[in-house]
């Protein structure tokens, strides 16, 4: 009898009040994970409506998912009576020491949210950022690829880029082609200007508004130097800016109009 009573003063005392504990941290634990799928879904959408990039919204989906199922851990080792102050300290020591070890990680991930967030460039774009020209193939949250144009493929981390100057070549529709063309001191501007003028009208690439410049620039130590700059289409930039060079080199053999290149004349003095 009194093995029966104590059985049951145990019971009321510490098995009832575990157990109650017990099933009360299961339902905050179960309950917690379902409002925190449903909290990470809710930011999902809308982090995808407000126009995030995909991977950036991915990230933060799981950063978000990983603090709030830590928030219903720590919640549901309290209800069960667990000392969460000293595990809560532990991990923020734990924490602090990961970012002290990741820090250039952590600083290309920074530089890797706000190229998503502030959009200097997209995939597909043609720029110079950290020293390397080429087509942006992805960003990452940690670093870029891009696609140079004899097609190699080069990782640059996201804080090199961030951290310097970028320039990108495909921001606006269109560009402006800067040609020098030297005619010799004997040859005529004006017949060359003309020449210069009938090359760019023919040339269907080569877009009417805004109109084409060309003005002499220099009269140089061996040349006239006239600069010529016309607008094209981004995407004709470089093909044009080829072909014009040479069809205005074989409008000018045509016209007569000489290319010099560099000389000196050279005075003799004969001693008496």
């Amino acid at each position: 009898m009194l093995e029966q009573l104590a059985t049951l003063d145990w019971m009321k005392q510490y098995a009832l009040p575990w157990g109650i504990n017990l099933a009360l941290a299961i339902g905050i634990f179960i309950i917690g994970r379902w409002v925190a799928h449903a909290l990470v879904s809710l930011a999902g959408r809308l982090l995808t409506r407000s126009g995030l990039d995909e991977i950036l919204v991915n990230f933060i989906r799981s950063i978000l998912n990983g603090v709030l199922l830590l928030v219903v851990v720590v919640a549901a080792l309290d209800r069960l009576g667990v000392d969460t102050t000293s595990l809560i300290a532990l991990i923020g020591a734990a924490g602090l020491a990961i970012g002290l070890a990741l820090q250039d990680s952590l600083k290309n991930f920074a530089a890797g949210v706000m190229l998503v967030v502030f959009r200097p460039f997209k995939a597909g774009d043609f720029v110079e950022a950290a020293g390397t020209q080429g087509v942006v193939e992805r960003i990452g949250i940690f670093s870029s690829t891009l696609r140079t144009p004899d097609n190699r493929e080069i990782v640059v981390p996201n804080g090199a880029i961030y951290a310097d100057v970028i320039t990108n070549y495909s921001a606006r529709g269109t560009r402006r082609i800067d040609l020098v063309f030297g005619i010799g001191y004997g040859d005529d501007i004006r017949k060359a200007r003309s020449v210069i003028e009938s090359v760019l009208a023919a040339e269907p690439r080569v877009l009417a508004d805004p109109p084409a410049f060309i003005g002499v620039a220099e009269l140089g130590a061996s040349s006239v130097d006239l600069h010529v700059r016309p607008w094209v289409a981004t995407a004709d930039y470089f093909a044009t800016m080829c072909d014009l060079k040479e069809k205005v080199k074989l409008a000018f053999d045509d016209a007569g109009i000489s290319i010099p290149y560099p000389q000196m004349d050279i005075h003799t003095k004969q001693a008496a």
